[in-house]
């Protein structure tokens, strides 16, 4: 089933994001894990794609395994990185093959050791590059990423939706958004949007803070700002695990109340692969599920 069709009613959607396991991972407990995710039942699950586009095979594999083992829909990352239009349209017929019909088009970023992204010999160096390919194929359903606080890479928000507007322009049925802890930065970016002709909905991705040093490296990576009240209560629970899981819990509910109320077309949570916490975090949410 294509996710689009998902926002034809206005439900809020339900989503999460989880990451193919790791090398010291046992696939069968990522499984089991995940198999607890879809017992939620959200409308998809992604699946991401691996730092420098290095884990095509297993993200594959995981996508295949949720969709077609597990039942729930999926929403597989697909990147521009080290990768000529040759490999990215034969990666995407090896989706096809296995049933998966939406695609989170990204740039993706500079592999590790490159301070900034080049493109592959024959392949793309935009995001609405590849928007625009895989649109002409006629087969998936598109997302994209947004950006509430502006891409880590834009010289001002501005830019940043020009930017957003090309990818849907070029064939992106929904956007996704990076992290965010305050949600007027949401609300505003989607008044930019709509502003800027941008019609498509508009899904909000929340990190619930689960673990210190886990949120403290993905703040670096793409920018977010965590309001004063929340990094001052991070900082008071840096080493008490349990605390600081729960507080991180009740923020997310709390903001996730608030877009709630506001209408958000849909709340992604990134799991950590972890279904305990999101179901303690839609215990407290007016989600259909």
């Amino acid at each position: 089933m294509k996710i689009k069709e998902f926002f034809t009613s206005k439900k809020t959607t339900l989503s999460f994001e989880v990451f193919p396991p790791g090398k010291e991972d046992e696939p069968e407990n990522f499984f089991d894990d995940i198999s607890d995710l879809c017992r939620l039942k959200p409308q998809f699950i992604s699946v991401t794609y691996g730092a420098g586009g290095g884990n095509r095979d297993k993200s594959l594999e995981t996508a295949n395994r949720i969709k077609n083992g597990l039942g729930s829909e999926v929403l597989a990352h697909f990147t521009c990185v080290a990768a000529t239009k040759d490999d990215i349209a034969a990666n995407l017929d090896a989706f096809l093959d296995k049933n998966i019909e939406n695609i989170l088009a990204l740039r993706g970023d500079p592999p590790a050791g490159l301070d900034k992204f080049k493109a592959a010999a024959g392949g793309f160096s935009h995001a609405n590059e590849l928007v625009a390919f895989i649109k002409s194929l006629e087969s998936f359903c598109i997302a994209v990423a947004g950006y509430p606080e502006g891409h880590i890479e834009a010289p001002d928000l501005q830019t940043d939706i020009v930017n957003l507007k090309r990818k849907v322009d070029a064939g992106a049925d929904f956007v996704i958004t990076q992290l965010f802890f305050d949600n007027d930065d949401f609300y505003r970016f989607r008044e930019r949007a709509k502003k800027a002709g941008i019609g498509v909905p508009v899904v909000a991705g929340l990190w619930p803070i689960l673990n210190y040093r886990q949120t403290e490296r993905i703040v670096t990576l793409c920018g977010a700002k965590v309001p004063s009240s929340l990094g001052n209560r991070i900082e008071r629970f840096r080493d008490k695990p349990e605390d600081m899981e729960k507080c991180g819990i009740e923020f997310a509910i709390r903001q996730a109340e608030d877009l709630i109320r506001n209408e958000v077309s849909g709340i992604h949570l990134y799991s950590m692969n972890r279904s305990d916490p999101m179901r303690q975090i839609l215990l407290e949410l007016p989600i259909a599920t």
